[in-house]
């Protein structure tokens, strides 16, 4: 794949496509305290944003087992959020990957993550994914609520390999 802008899903309201450079202020802009505590546990620095999503473009270059999007209105180009899918979770079993999100505050309570998980669920399954995880922190009821609202199956409550409690969160994907 030579322009990682060529990925580009969308139903109509929401569009996933890879983060690019251009996309660094509005990632940087979007962070609040929830997106720290429950994804990063510490503020960006520019040069991480901007390392990080060289770092995508590399992944989906060598099809490695990150594939980053930015959440977009299907209308333009703001980024409203990210959502990324990983095939190589620590726990995970043949057939799973990772889905992780984030929207930034101004566009939350719309759907939009809803719509974001299902696309990327799609994509997954075209990528022969069995079934799709959302691990979440028990504390976290927005996210564990975009994945019940997705389809998702609560399956466990577990201690990660670096402490945190999460609770997965399961769908079966379709064969494609």
């Amino acid at each position: 794949m030579n322009d990682v802008r060529e990925v580009n899903l969308s139903d109509g309201v929401v569009t996933l496509s890879p983060p690019g450079p251009d996309d660094v202020d509005a990632h940087l802009a979007g962070e609040d305290e929830l997106q720290i505590r429950w994804l990063s546990g510490k503020p960006a620095a520019r040069a991480d944003i901007e390392a990080y999503f060289r770092r995508c473009a590399e992944q989906w270059s060598t099809r490695g087992p990150l594939r980053a999007f930015g959440i977009r209105l299907a209308d333009g180009e703001a980024l409203v959020g990210y959502i990324d899918l990983r095939f190589d979770v620590v726990g995970l079993a043949p057939g799973q990957a990772n889905i992780s999100y984030t929207l930034y505050p101004d566009w939350r309570g719309r759907g939009l993550v809803t719509r974001a998980v299902r696309l990327i669920c799609r994509y997954a399954a075209s990528e022969g994914v069995a079934q799709a995880v959302i691990r979440v922190d028990p504390e976290n009821p927005a996210s564990a609520a975009v994945a019940r609202r997705s389809g998702f199956v609560h399956d466990r409550r577990i201690v990660e390999e670096g402490g945190e409690l999460n609770d997965w969160y399961l769908l079966d994907l379709p064969a494609m």
